[in-house]
């Protein structure tokens, strides 16, 4: 039997060379291995060739990763994407149905960056395609000429909404600063979400799955870079992490 929960962290598709490749980053590896002390298992974009349902009965969590590419708009009935816009069609079919699935079976899920963009779409919400192009909205994306540390360091406060997840993992914080680098944000939030954080242009940057029986909880930002230096992302990966082991430990206990 496995001493830690088992933790699905979900891949993009690339090419590398001539040949279709799985790619996950090593930063949500790391963060679920070592944030949420957990063991971590990357899952592939194989959409309806790999059952949802089978891969959900063997996980104790489930990582939805941020990505270059964008959820196609088809989705959410958008207007078509501007020429050149990244796409990865085998992730869309296989991360939105298994959020869905996951939350019905209880399955813990942490959505990030185009995670939470899934996990809006998936549970029937739209998205804006470039913030930044959107009266009233801040330009929400990293400069990618800075070095790294630079691109993912605080870029902006956002609002905790009282009595949510987030607020009391802050100890009761009214606001954080997160790092941004995303051109994708939320629109309409899905009927079946709640707000969790906001970002000062009004951006909704944070939701919870509403009745969820398992943790389940989108952020816009990327808590997993440097995770054990900022005391909101260490506890967002812990909570993760100690939701995964009460499914680990009630599955154990069930089969005896």
């Amino acid at each position: 039997m496995l001493s830690k929960p088992l933790i699905g962290v979900t891949a993009d598709t690339s090419e590398i060379g001539m040949h279709l490749t799985h790619v996950v980053g090593d930063k949500y590896l790391t963060a679920v291995v070592e944030g949420a002390d957990a063991l971590a298992l990357a899952v592939p974009a194989l959409g309806e060739r790999q059952s949802a349902s089978a891969l959900l009965h063997a996980l104790d969590g489930l990582l939805f990763t941020g990505s270059h590419s964008n959820v196609e708009p088809r989705h959410y009935g958008g207007p078509a994407s501007a020429p050149g816009t990244l796409h990865d069609p085998a992730r869309d079919a296989t991360a939105l149905p298994l959020l869905v699935a996951a939350v019905e079976l209880g399955v813990p899920v942490l959505a990030i960056c185009r995670g939470f963009q899934e996990m809006n779409v998936a549970f029937g919400g739209t998205l804006h395609q470039n913030v930044h192009a959107i009266d009233g909205h801040d330009d929400h994306r990293e400069n990618l000429t800075d070095p790294l540390d630079v691109q993912y360091g605080p870029a902006h406060s956002v609002r905790l909404c009282e009595d949510g997840l987030l607020h009391s993992l802050a100890g009761a914080s009214a606001e954080v600063r997160v790092n941004s680098l995303h051109a994708q944000g939320v629109d309409a939030l899905a009927p079946a979400l709640v707000a969790e954080a906001v970002a000062p242009d009004g951006l909704i940057e944070a939701a919870r799955v509403a009745g969820a029986s398992a943790f389940a909880l989108g952020v816009q930002w990327h808590p997993e870079w440097r995770y054990a230096s900022d005391p909101l992302s260490s506890a967002i990966f812990r909570a993760f992490g100690a939701a995964c082991l009460a499914r680990h430990t009630a599955r154990a206990s069930a089969r005896g």
